[in-house]
């Protein structure tokens, strides 16, 4: 340990950057390390296999999460490279680097937290040691850089800036900047004041709030504006959606909905349909829902059974379906079944655009051959839960997506990166929430004639809050902008939502410890906001889906490492 200075003082700006970029080549030799390993248990002779994927479960998704916090780290160093270029990498930024490179590089070298209980280490992958780590400059960043010291330092800067809304530069531009600032005004004026209340009384969101959120262009946000939207990137989308989510997630979710319908029907409709249905879906005049998981099935899409049978100019719709979000107030169903029951798994797949009456609280369903129950959940309760049946509910012809049969699966699989970018957005506002909810609550409350801040456990906690957000949020913007250059990008897309979701869960639980009993009082928004955090790691790809996904991924590529 001669190379770690006696002082455990933090690194200043310039050292941080330094031993961050020589760390993070050190953790990229020791995940090609990690990958030959992985590689060497579920595909040695090439090809995955998916009967290994199965025997090496826990070791293979450990290497998933192994693999994310690299690419975190990235993507982190890559935040503070642009910051520093532009001379805005201040105290705060500087201590986030160093904080999150010093924990993250501890956890890849010792084990990374995949649950309370799963901790993934290079053992379970057969790795003796980490000897790729065992560099100066990680030794240095895991001992000076990830303190106690650090995380409380990060905790009071944010004390001092309290109220005005800086919790550290997020890298963005100008323009990303000004929409930033316009959806944390109506999040702070007209969601957050609210949201607590809907959730207690578990009411819809008011139709007008969704007015609102139609006239600032929330539906239609990365929607063409030839096709009536405001043609932003999946970056904006981001920031849209985090600070919406920040309010509350209910309504930061209210866009997800519409951009899935709207890049389904983008990337694979008729022009018919296109110009049916993208103006519509933009201006908010028609709210969809995703109609896909079924009873016992959940993220095995291959046996979805709901039938769509033709019938004269149509089709006869018969089926459970089940966790349809907003289902009732809904216009618009993008609606996965089953078009040829002799095809195995995804290739009898179809989607239709099937349109529906909107229905009340009192009359969810009120069309024909349709009818469903409310499913009362925890939290993430403004748009509603449902489970659907379907008794001959009748589609026409012209509503099945691209008119044709039997694409239903690849279709939607054109709009997943999206939508799991747009969760992970959502996950790192309510992690976001946590953390200012926490930051007022100990600058408030005092024991022993101090504010609980000063405590090391409590200041700690929310400086790595703090941290932890940051890299979350930076790696679902490089998941965006992945998006926008027109890249593949589900493996980013996938490591965004598996990160950001256990960080909203973190944030949350921590803020509900600050708070004591008072966290777990209704009165208290901490109490919602763990609700509502719980759900993110389980819907768009549980996170062990997500794990697996990301790992066949990562190893399917041409140019991973030989074994």
């Amino acid at each position: 340990m001669d190379d770690i200075s006696p002082s455990l003082s933090p690194l200043d700006a310039g050292e941080a950057l330094n031993q961050c970029r020589e760390a993070l080549g050190a953790a990229q030799t020791h995940l090609n390390a990690l990958s030959i390993a992985a590689s060497a248990l579920a595909a040695p002779g090439g090809p995955v296999e998916p009967e290994r994927l199965n025997t090496h479960q826990y070791a293979v998704h450990g290497y998933a999460w192994m693999a994310t916090y690299v690419t975190a780290l990235t993507q982190l160093l890559g935040w503070a490279d642009r910051l520093q270029e532009n001379g805005s990498f201040g105290e705060l930024e500087t201590l986030i680097l160093q904080c999150g490179f010093g924990a993250y590089l501890k956890q890849l070298r010792h084990g990374i937290t995949m649950s309370q209980d799963e901790f993934a280490r290079p053992g379970d992958l057969g790795l003796d040691d980490a000897a790729a780590l065992e560099t100066p400059e990680v030794r240095q960043l895991m001992a000076r850089g990830d303190t106690i010291a650090v995380r409380q330092q990060i905790a009071h800067i944010l004390s001092e800036r309290r109220g005005t809304g800086d919790f550290g530069n997020l890298g963005l531009d100008e323009t990303h900047s000004l929409i930033r600032d316009q959806f944390a005004r109506f999040s702070d004026e007209r969601v957050a004041p609210a949201a607590q209340a809907w959730h207690i009384a578990d009411d819809l969101i008011p139709l007008e709030i969704i007015t609102e959120m139609s006239e600032l262009g929330v539906f239609g946000l990365t929607v063409p504006e030839a096709d009536g939207g405001l043609g932003l990137d999946k970056t904006a989308m981001c920031v849209v959606t985090e600070e919406l989510s920040r309010g509350y997630i209910g309504v930061g979710s209210l866009g997800t909905r519409s951009e899935i319908a709207a890049e389904l029907i983008r990337v694979n409709g008729t022009d018919a349909q296109k110009e049916r249905y993208l103006a519509t879906i933009a201006s908010g005049k028609i709210l969809p829902t995703a109609v896909f998981t079924e009873p016992n099935h959940g993220s095995d899409l291959a046996r979805i059974r709901t039938r769509a049978e033709r019938n004269g100019g149509g089709y006869r719709v018969t089926g459970n379906k089940i966790w349809i979000t907003h289902g009732a107030r809904s216009d618009l169903m993008t609606l996965m079944v089953r078009t040829n029951p002799d095809e195995p798994g995804y290739r009898g797949l179809s989607m239709f655009l099937a349109e529906k009456p909107r229905g009340t609280v009192d009359d969810p369903f009120p069309a024909p051959g349709m009818s469903g129950t409310e499913i009362r959940v925890l939290g993430y309760r403004g748009m509603k839960e449902y489970e659907i049946a379907f008794d001959g509910f009748e589609v026409p012809e012209d509503a099945l997506l691209g008119g044709v049969e039997g694409d239903g699966f690849k279709q939607l699989m054109s709009s997943f990166e999206t939508a799991r970018i747009q969760t992970a957005a959502r996950a790192v506002g309510v992690a976001q929430n946590a953390l200012e909810l926490a930051l007022g609550y100990a600058n408030d409350r005092s024991q022993f004639s101090r504010p609980i801040l000063d405590f090391a456990r409590v200041g700690g906690k929310i400086g790595w809050m703090a941290v932890e957000t940051m890299i979350a949020r930076q790696l679902a913007y490089y998941a965006a902008r992945q998006r926008d250059a027109g890249q593949r990008c589900d493996i980013e897309a996938g490591m965004a939502k598996l990160l950001a979701a256990r960080v909203a869960w973190s944030n949350a639980d921590n803020g509900v410890q600050i708070h004591g009993g008072n966290g777990y009082a209704e009165e208290f928004v901490m109490s919602r906001v763990l609700c509502d955090a719980r759900i993110l790691n389980i819907f768009e790809g549980a996170a062990e889906i997500q794990a697996g996904i990301i790992a066949r991924g990562l190893l399917s590529r041409p140019n991973r490492p030989n074994v």
